[in-house]
């Protein structure tokens, strides 16, 4: 009953923060962490490599004490203290354990700074992949969203009736057009245009006769004037206005 309750909350719950979950938010949050990481690791880097280089000092200090014990040890002998050679050798023998303890130590020291080191290497190569992968991801989502927003703009055309109002509007404006063309045509057709046409051809044909009479008229009077002479300008006068 208690696995069944389990696993029931975490359907619902997990449900829950599925639905609030921002995969882009997330992957940013996780870049952070993983940028995060990295002076962490550095602090411990740091920690071992200064534990290697006490290690270090502890030996070479030990290694130089065990030289002088030695060399005291070798003086009281010859002197003849062998009392006092018996401490130093005490002392000689402590600093040998110390050496023999810290030997060890220093070479787990170098080991773990060593792979602390191919560890970051790696971690870091592994960082920057996983980086370069999310903000790929997140570049693709937003290009995703931009999609998305001009889908949904689509679909707001459609749901919202403006492509039906669009397509209703240019099919109204257009049979409006060829009603009031056909009126036009109509009101054309009503107008008796074939008595108009005639009356315009008997003006242009009158207009072309009394071009005609001007053109004899003034034959006439050049020839009446190169046969009669020079007149007198009254009389020439006269004439031209009975002519005319």
């Amino acid at each position: 009953m208690w696995k069944r309750f389990a696993r029931a909350m975490k359907a619902l719950f997990g449900g829950a923060i599925s639905a609030i979950e921002d995969p882009k938010l997330i992957l940013e949050q996780n870049i952070r962490e993983m940028r995060d990481q990295v002076p962490k690791m550095n602090s411990n880097i740091a920690s071992i490599k200064a534990t290697v280089m006490l290690l270090e000092k502890e030996l070479v200090k030990a290694r130089q004490e065990e030289g002088a014990l030695i060399n005291k040890i070798r003086a009281s002998i010859s002197q003849g203290r062998d009392d006092i050679a018996s401490n130093y050798a005490l002392r000689l023998e402590s600093s040998r354990s110390e050496i023999a303890q810290t030997e060890p130590q220093l070479v787990s020291a170098n080991a773990a700074y060593t792979k602390s080191l191919e560890v970051k290497k790696v971690f870091m190569k592994e960082t920057e992949r996983k980086i370069k992968e999310a903000q790929q991801a997140m570049r693709a989502h937003e290009r995703a969203q931009m999609q998305a927003k001009v889908a949904d703009a689509l679909e707001q055309f459609e749901v919202a009736g403006i492509d039906q109002t669009h397509d209703e509007m240019l099919s109204r404006v257009n049979e409006q057009t060829a009603r009031n063309e056909a009126k036009v045509e109509l009101a054309l057709d009503s107008i008796d245009t074939t008595s108009m046409k005639i009356d315009e051809e008997a003006e242009k044909l009158r207009a072309m006769d009394l071009v005609k009479q001007f053109k004899l008229e003034m034959e006439g009077s050049t020839g009446t004037g190169a046969a009669s002479g020079e007149l007198n300008p009254g009389t020439q006068n006269r004439n031209s206005e009975q002519t005319l």
